[in-house]
């Protein structure tokens, strides 16, 4: 593939550059351990994402649904504008939401810089309304917008576990499998801390709130995680603590947050949606 060398040394260089950050403060004031940077972490997500876009399209895994697509950049985009207007340098970010056409897989994800991802089985399996997937999206922004990504990818590096991967991608060059695999693993399948759940389902429910979605939605929707699929419940659980404390932390905060609830929706900051063309 194209470009490979040159995406194997631009990784590597922001991976070992993260070494001269230090401690960060979350949005809510805990302390994070940080050896890797939000900006390399975005830099380094971009090449990943872009990489698993060309997969999915390549495998014809993209969804050709037009009314999804309008609906998930409506949601999404009054989404983005709140991230933006509390964080203004998100304001840099390529927004965008691949919309993966799999029915068995219940799961959503994001990588640094706003690039998310949503499969059609959570949606449709679990007959998601609007409310319901601004809570989900809102978590997995907020977990974009408190640098929880680059925090995993710096405990990965502490373990030697990253670094041990891109020294043997970078030695087998025949095939060359890019950085951005090892990174996108390291950011979407290492747990979040208890503390970073619960930070982003805090800041996620207030997003989604502001944005103008109920927040009640957001209890329903874990309602709805746990109960489906018996002795196996959806992929998007298996990295996330019991579900039944979070149902209860959630019901909590309802009273909380109503009132950060608009009249008038923000309008929709424009997100790139990526489906079968």
């Amino acid at each position: 593939m194209a470009g490979i060398g040159s995406l194997l040394h631009r990784s590597c260089r922001l991976l070992m550059a993260g070494l001269l950050a230090g401690c960060a403060t979350s949005p809510t004031g805990r302390q994070q351990f940080m050896l890797v940077t939000p900006d390399a972490a975005v830099e380094i997500a971009e090449a990943a994402y872009m990489d698993t876009m060309q997969q999915l399209a390549r495998h014809g895994k993209l969804m050709n649904d037009p009314r999804l697509a309008e609906r998930m950049a409506r949601i999404t985009g009054r989404l983005a504008a709140v991230a933006v207007e509390e964080y203004p340098h998100t304001a840099r970010w390529e927004w965008s939401v691949a919309l993966v056409d799999d029915a068995t897989v219940l799961n959503a994800w994001a990588m640094a810089g706003g690039r998310m991802a949503i499969f059609r089985g959570l949606i449709e399996k679990l007959r998601l309304s609007d409310d319901e997937i601004a809570h989900i999206m809102g978590h997995e922004i907020a977990h974009t917008v408190a640098n929880h990504h680059a925090e995993r990818m710096s405990m990965a590096l502490a373990q030697n576990l990253a670094v041990s991967v891109v020294r043997q991608n970078t030695e087998e060059n025949s095939q060359a499998a890019p950085i951005a695999h090892t990174v996108a693993t390291v950011a979407l399948t290492l747990p979040n801390s208890r503390s970073g759940e619960e930070e982003a389902d805090n800041l996620g429910m207030r997003m989604a709130t502001r944005a103008g979605y109920d927040p009640r939605a957001a209890v329903t929707l874990w309602q709805k995680m746990a109960q489906h699929g018996g002795s196996r419940p959806p992929e998007f659980l298996s990295t996330h603590p019991d579900p039944a404390s979070r149902i209860a932390a959630l019901s909590a905060l309802v009273d909380d947050v109503q009132h950060l609830r608009p009249v008038v929706p923000p309008p929709p900051r424009g997100v790139r949606i990526y489906a079968e063309r």
